[in-house]
């Protein structure tokens, strides 16, 4: 596979894409001629070492940024569900999961306990949003984008402050969301042993695009050796977890009732 700047799909209608993207901050380039096209249905997963720009190139597509070259298409009233990476929240601010939720994005109590149904958190709608656990926290979050009913998923490091199990369960939870919802997700993430086996397409930003394709193809391919190491090649090989038993969203193996 060869190293590429252009990334194209032939299946799946087109949602977003970005054509020669570029970006400097404080005399930094920090995104230089940068292609992306995300359709329907498709799971792409973009990762690259700290300060590679990734949230950078999130924020241009989100229009939170103007590039300094290149262009931004959306698909006409395209819906965007946005997980950021991190959300800072008042010690002292008095707010149940719930409310948060309402607040963010108005919707009747059925909506918001569907969504937290299929998230699996059905037991923290009335429960204090600072009482929550880290692992929580990136549900709520997650719910609290899919109450837009996006057309596309933008996650920032979905799996930030969860512990192994937990952030196995949450890349199979968001396959699980594209299957049910039939939505395009762009996630961030630093995750690669999980995210390799929970996507349709990787790419690797180091400023530019490095390289990009299917998990396989991208885990051999020497711009991604020359950033992560073969050692991290070798022990990735699509990485696949699969074992006996579950566990609940504290990361607990869950005990079976009789």
């Amino acid at each position: 596979m060869e190293a590429s700047s252009a990334i194209r799909t032939n299946s799946g209608k087109l949602l977003l894409s970005a054509k020669g993207i570029s970006k400097t901050l404080a005399d930094r380039h920090i995104l230089q001629n940068i292609d992306l096209e995300i359709q329907e249905g498709q799971i792409i997963s973009l990762i690259g070492p700290n300060g590679a720009g990734k949230t950078t190139l999130v924020r241009v597509l989100l229009g939170l940024l103007t590039a300094d070259l290149g262009n931004i298409y959306h698909r006409p009233k395209l819906r965007i569900g946005y997980m950021p990476q991190r959300l800072m929240i008042e010690s002292t601010l008095p707010i149940t999961v719930r409310r948060f939720l309402r607040l963010a994005t108005p919707s009747f109590n059925d909506r918001i306990d569907a969504t937290l149904q299929q998230l699996e958190i059905s037991q923290l709608a009335e429960q204090q949003l600072i009482s929550v656990s880290g692992g929580e926290l990136q549900r709520v979050l997650l719910a609290r984008a899919l109450l837009r009913n996006p057309h596309l998923l933008i996650l920032d490091e979905p799996a930030q402050g969860v512990d192994i199990a937990g952030q196995a369960k949450l890349y199979a939870l968001i396959g699980k969301i594209r299957n049910q919802n039939g939505c395009g997700v762009l996630m961030i993430s630093h995750d690669l042993h999980l995210v390799m086996s929970s996507t349709d397409e990787v790419v690797c930003l180091n400023h530019h695009v490095c390289c990009h394709g299917k998990p396989d193809q991208v885990s051999t391919d020497p711009a991604f050796l020359e950033l992560f190491g073969a050692h991290v090649s070798t022990n990735l090989a699509v990485y696949t977890h699969h074992h006996n038993h579950e566990h609940d969203i504290t990361g607990e193996v869950k005990t079976s009732e009789s």
